[in-house]
């Protein structure tokens, strides 16, 4: 347990050290460019991940050319770890609208706003946007750091889970409040109009997704799934009234998971009758195969969610979508719990 809190505190050691630098960078690049810098006439918009940047591009549809947006994960890091530049932080500054989700990982944002040099920029944190939806980080029975999350609860205040986008009831509140936004900035009444009849048509399209999901968990053999590494994906089991054993919360550093971890997952496969334990798209499924190796049978197969924590922005324009993606995990969800 000891572990798991050197390994945050050296994180964050290391993410304030790379923030300075940047900062500096950034206030340095801003005082030496601004007077040169000519305005495009179009909406800027500054996004974290790509959740929020596909939802942009589904409301913008049509009118992609009054638009300058701006995926700052473009290189696919994830959230958790990742470092804003000082040209992120360029972009940020002049920005119209600036997305982001809003939890731990983005405690550098406050900073960042700061030297902000578009006083009247819309600023919009989805787990603000979440209100009442908003769940805590989760330690379920099993899961590795659970003394040391217990502790560091009682010190600190309950942490929230971050990964607010993996759940479709959430997106379609997402892309309402960002239609809005968007909206708001653009005094073209014919753009305004399309705008909300493309965020209509797609929170239409996400309800349908809805409605598949709920009839594939009711008629499913199965309420459980057991996943062999992190477990960003609280807010879709939350939805659909689903249990879940992992390895460890969605947030955790840990790589590696402990013999009692290991055995107890192992002792819950077989107790459950389940054919599979499941991973992160990100995974070495090193841990997942442990646990297979200490079931009775060992003939369980290991399936993917995509929790789109490492999608490009190369990806994103080759064509890789949310819609796409949140469809391609109900098939795999209801492989794991048939």
């Amino acid at each position: 347990m000891t572990e798991l809190r050197d390994t945050r505190k050296i994180r964050i050691i290391s993410r304030t050290a790379v923030f300075v630098i940047a900062l500096v960078m950034a206030i340095y690049g801003l005082t030496g460019c601004a007077k040169s810098k000519k305005d495009n006439g179009k909406i800027k918009i500054v996004c974290s991940i790509f959740p929020e940047y596909d939802w942009i591009r589904e409301i913008i549809k049509g009118n992609e050319d009054n638009f300058d947006v701006t995926m700052l994960m473009a290189n696919g890091a994830d959230l958790h770890n990742f470092q804003p530049t000082a040209d992120d932080i360029m972009r940020i500054s002049d920005a119209d609208i600036f997305i982001y989700v809003g939890g731990e990982s983005d405690k550098w944002v406050a900073d960042a706003l700061k030297e902000a040099k578009n006083k009247n920029m819309i600023v919009m944190n989805l787990m603000d946007v979440l209100g009442d939806r908003l769940r805590e980080e989760e330690l379920v029975e099993g899961m590795e750091g659970e003394e040391e999350e217990e502790d560091e609860e009682e010190e600190e205040g309950p942490e929230y889970d971050e990964h607010v986008w993996l759940s479709v009831k959430n997106a379609e509140i997402f892309v309402k409040a960002i239609e809005e936004r968007i909206a708001s900035l653009d005094k073209n009444e014919t753009r305004v109009k399309k705008y909300k009849e493309n965020a209509d048509n797609y929170i239409a399209k996400l309800d349908e997704l809805d409605k598949k999901y709920e009839a594939a968990v009711e008629g499913a053999l199965f309420d459980t799934v057991v996943f062999g590494d992190r477990f960003p994906f609280r807010y879709l089991v939350d939805d659909y009234n689903l249990n879940y054993y992992a390895a460890f919360i969605g947030c955790s550093a840990e790589t590696e998971a402990s013999f009692k971890t290991v055995t107890f997952l192992a002792e819950k496969v077989d107790k459950l009758g389940i054919d599979s334990v499941m991973v992160i798209e990100t995974s070495d499924q090193k841990i997942a195969k442990t646990i297979i190796d200490n079931t009775k049978t060992k003939d369980q197969k290991i399936l993917v969610l995509d929790s789109m924590q490492a999608v490009t922005a190369k990806e994103a324009n080759s064509g890789k979508n949310y819609y796409d993606i949140m469809e391609d995990n109900l098939n795999i969800l209801v492989d794991a719990l048939n």
